[in-house]
């Protein structure tokens, strides 16, 4: 404003800004130049070993258990096969044009409770919390099928879609929901929902055969008349829980949608209607990338597939269903699950998934409360409203790392799925037991990794809390058993705390280990903190007497039975032997040492240090301890 109150006139034409050049002053970098940095950072970290002749990236190459090499840098150079189009073959980039935008995924939400009011209860507030699909576990030891009605009592059914999983009880379960849609006046056109029959899903968690031809005509008498009604479920999590990576998961999700798509089309459907009976479910972890090229690549799969089905372009997508994976759920530390679901939540909607179902921080503790399914649902909105993740179609697409990824996965994959097909198909595959022993294979491997800490789990097997309060929960009903196991990552430190929670509860104190430290604080800090960190991960308490001038005197008046010499390496080298006899002496049962293994120690037993087995660590030394199984 001028001092007369006016305002100044604007100028005609704004005057040119200044070109602004980013990074000017900066040199061009090159693929030689980061890998001379790269040399430097791993030789000062002793990685990079003199005399070494190759890449010094490659010392940074990580390997998935599908064998995919993770590169550590990606370019315009690593080139991929075109992804196309969003809601176009071979729907790499998302099975509908728009995208999630304006409206975002399909939030789903699985329940579980056995009482009908109960379940009842927690669906409307599920709904009024935000969630937009219902998942209702029934029949068996689940809510009766004749409960169903009551459980969707006053749940608008033709505006919130309903997801059965009946298990063998499907076709009942499937009556009571279309009866509940002709008592409440849906229209046939306007139901939407899954009936959530999957007789090969039975057939691997039962070990029992189960016809897919009732599942079959099922899907054929539904489609006749209720268009927008989905029937069969082709259920993924089934291999993943059993160990199975996510390369295996696809393979045999798409060869089980193959022998659906056999058995429907032989129902009379034709190829188009075939297809849009079926919605596929997928384990989403807590590794993003993988997630989110796992569900890119599926679509790519199941579209080639549909393909040389002789389905019309617009039905060659894949209806994706996500579910954060229940095998990385803990029952120790459960609140860290919240992260992990998030984690995988944004991955699966990134990589486009039609529905997400966030599972309950508590779900592998028991029946889920009130708070945890608010936290679940809670976290679609953090990623929806306040993120805006659905804002964006395909954001991944054109990663050079992330395209890559998804095509390497979908080669594997599709390797696995004709490995199936050459077997005569998943059915035959799973009676021979030749998936079984595939992903037996996976999880021995994964195992191992766990085992060495390779593959940390936090909260359990790092950074471990003995003081946390247990999270207890309803036992969930029992689920079915007896083909491929269920298998949880954290499940074997976890036993190894419930060994440490029994003791407890009889001694009134914890199995313990003394941490005999040598020279002072900084020498041997990082090892007494490793060791803690290991014990503490089979619920075995460390005394920490820090820097002291009695180690033997200070062991005894502990009341320990068994210590682990902590230091430096020069430490080790004037004392250890010393030290190691001197405790064994004094009534130590075993003594073991934080470092590499080597025969200079004398009266040493073990060793502990990084890359070594932790959980045979734990077990000897709870059995060293008197700890029983």
């Amino acid at each position: 404003m001028t001092e007369a109150g006016t305002m100044e006139s604007v100028p005609d034409e704004a005057p040119e800004p200044d070109e602004l050049t980013l990074a000017a002053e900066f040199e061009t970098a090159g693929r030689a130049q980061w890998q001379e940095l790269v040399a430097g950072v791993l030789r000062k970290s002793g990685a990079l070993k003199e005399g070494f002749d190759g890449a010094p990236e490659s010392l940074l190459t990580t390997r998935t258990y599908d064998g995919i090499e993770i590169q550590p840098l990606y370019t315009a150079e690593d080139t991929s096969p075109p992804a196309g189009f969003p809601g176009v073959a071979p729907f790499v980039r998302g099975a509908r044009p728009e995208g999630s935008v304006g409206t975002g995924w399909d939030i789903r939400a699985l329940h579980t409770s056995t009482d009908a009011r109960a379940a009842n209860k927690a669906i409307l507030a599920d709904l009024e919390g935000g969630v937009t699909s219902v998942w209702l576990r029934v029949g068996g030891d689940a809510l009766p099928v004749d409960a169903l009605a009551d459980a969707l009592n006053e749940v608008y059914v033709d505006l919130a879609p309903i997801t059965l999983d009946a298990g063998a009880e499907y076709e009942a379960a499937a009556e009571a929901l279309l009866d509940v849609f002709v008592e409440r006046g849906v229209p046939a056109a306007q139901a939407h929902g899954t009936l959530g029959a999957d007789p090969i899903g039975l057939r691997a968690r039962t070990g029992q055969p189960h016809d897919v031809a009732p599942a079959a005509a099922l899907a054929a008498r539904v489609a006749a008349k209720y268009p927008e009604l989905r029937t069969i479920v082709v259920d993924g999590t089934v291999f993943h829980e059993a160990g199975g990576s996510d390369a295996q998961e696809l393979g045999a999700a798409v060869a089980a949608g193959v022998a659906y798509l056999r058995a429907l089309t032989d129902a009379g459907l034709d190829v188009d209607t075939a297809a849009s009976q079926l919605e596929f479910r997928l384990a989403a972890g807590a590794d993003q990338f993988l997630t989110i090229a796992k569900f890119r690549a599926a679509r790519r799969l199941w579209a080639r597939v549909a393909e040389v089905a002789g389905a019309n372009p617009e039905a060659r997508g894949m209806r994706q269903h996500a579910v954060t994976s229940p095998s990385m759920l803990t029952r120790r530390d459960p609140w860290v699950n919240m992260l992990r679901t998030t984690v995988a939540c944004f991955g699966a909607g990134v990589g486009g998934a039609d529905a997400i179902t966030v599972l309950p921080f508590d779900g592998a503790i028991g029946v889920s409360d009130a708070f945890s399914r608010r936290v679940a649902r809670n976290t679609h909105a953090i990623l929806l409203e306040e993120s805006k993740l659905a804002g964006v179609i395909d954001p991944a697409g054109g990663s050079w790392y992330v395209e890559n990824l998804t095509d390497e996965l979908a080669r594997v994959a599709w390797a696995e799925f004709t490995g199936i097909e050459r077997e005569g198909g998943i059915e035959s595959a799973l009676d021979s037991g030749s998936l079984a022993g595939r992903l037996a294979e996976t999880w021995a491997a994964r195992s191992k990794r766990i085992a060495n800490r390779k593959d940390p789990i936090t909260g359990v097997s790092e950074f471990p809390n003995l003081e946390e309060k247990p999270v207890v929960r309803e036992p969930v009903p029992s689920v079915v058993e007896g083909g491929l196991p269920r298998v949880r990552y954290a499940q074997d430190y976890e036993a190894l705390r419930d060994r440490s929670d029994a003791y407890l509860a009889e001694h009134g104190k914890r199995p313990q280990v003394f941490l005999a430290t040598l020279g002072p604080v900084a020498a041997h800090t990082a090892r007494a903190a490793f060791a803690s960190n290991l014990f503490q991960a089979g619920g075995i308490a460390p005394i920490d007497p820090g820097a002291t001038e009695d180690v033997v005197g200070d062991f005894t008046k502990s009341g320990a039975t068994m210590a682990c010499i902590c230091g430096s390496d020069r430490s080790y080298g004037e004392q250890a032997a010393e030290v190691a006899a001197a405790l064994a002496e004094a009534g130590a049962e075993a003594v073991l040492l934080a470092g590499k293994p080597t025969d200079a120690y004398g009266r040493v037993t073990g060793f502990v240090h990084a890359g070594c087995d932790a959980l045979a660590v734990l077990r000897s030394t709870l059995e060293t301890l008197g700890v029983p199984r």
